[in-house]
């Protein structure tokens, strides 16, 4: 509680200790001329990030020292495990005994819609838990370097990002967005689009039935889940052109080859993908 008649400080910043003194004169007169002191927005930033940010990490518990440091800790980045060298070519399937990429045999006896998926890491282990932070407990800015720690393993991938025309996130649904406060694959989206120089359009797609989600489901039930949930609202933006879609975490692909369907039925040239994880 703030307390009466006395000023409550956090680090060394107050709100009191941002604002210049302005005499009672000088308010009376001319509102406008309170002046703020140098560097006033840097000083709010950080008296607002320290109210806001998790003084420790919300992996490990360790105390965030450092200041670069924000809900995870170093030493928990450092322990997210690389993907596997080999994987399939086509749906990116990783493979621990393989070492080149091949292509799977769910790939050869029925194609998926996806001409090309990739995923930076296994969906275990701190990774998993630094995800689930992002998707359920509203950080937000895990985004971010998610995608910096996962662009380093598909980025020199050619067949992946040759000719791509057009990034898009995965939507959820209105009312799981409104409760969930954002989209993660949006905010993935948008990070990705900044590293590989690309457009990015979250109003291509558009979650027309809020369907259960997909966690408790397996195979047939998941396909089944997402069938004729998805529609294109923005037809003019696709035609013709090669998408490639941005989700979290893919499990059999049932979202994505649900989403690159319905893309293709409406006329993009091919559909591809990038998640961060898969299961």
């Amino acid at each position: 509680m703030w307390g009466e008649n006395k000023q409550e400080k956090i680090r060394g910043y107050s709100l009191d200790s941002l604002l210049c003194p302005v005499s009672g004169e000088s308010r009376g007169k001319d509102r406008a001329r309170a002046f703020l002191r140098p560097g006033f927005f840097r000083s709010l930033e950080k008296f607002f990030e320290f109210l806001f940010f998790p003084s420790f990490c919300q992996i490990c518990g360790k105390f965030l020292e450092a200041p670069e440091e924000k809900i995870v800790c170093r030493k928990c980045w450092e322990q997210v495990l690389p993907p596997p060298p080999g994987h399939c070519f086509q749906c990116g399937r990783f493979c621990e005994l393989a070492e080149i990429s091949f292509l799977c045999l769910d790939c050869l006896r029925q194609p998926p819609w996806l001409t090309i998926h990739r995923s930076g890491f296994p969906y275990q282990g701190v990774l998993k838990e630094i995800i689930l932070l992002l998707k359920f407990k509203e950080y937000s800015c895990l985004a971010r370097p998610l995608i910096d720690l996962a662009f380093r393993y598909f980025r020199d991938d050619h067949a992946l990002w040759e000719g791509v025309d057009l990034l898009v996130p995965v939507p959820l649904h209105s009312r799981r967005e409104k409760e969930r406060g954002y989209n993660q694959a949006r905010l993935l989206a948008q990070a990705l689009a900044e590293k590989v120089n690309l457009p990015w359009e979250a109003k291509v797609l558009k979650r027309i039935i809020n369907s259960p989600p997909q966690t408790s489901l397996k195979g047939k039930d998941r396909r089944k889940n997402v069938r004729n949930v998805f529609q294109v609202k923005k037809g003019q933006a696709i035609v013709g052109r090669i998408i490639c879609l941005v989700d979290d975490v893919y499990t059999t692909g049932a979202t994505l080859n649900e989403c690159a369907r319905v893309l293709l039925n409406a006329g993009a040239k091919e559909v591809r993908a990038v998640t961060l994880a898969q299961a």
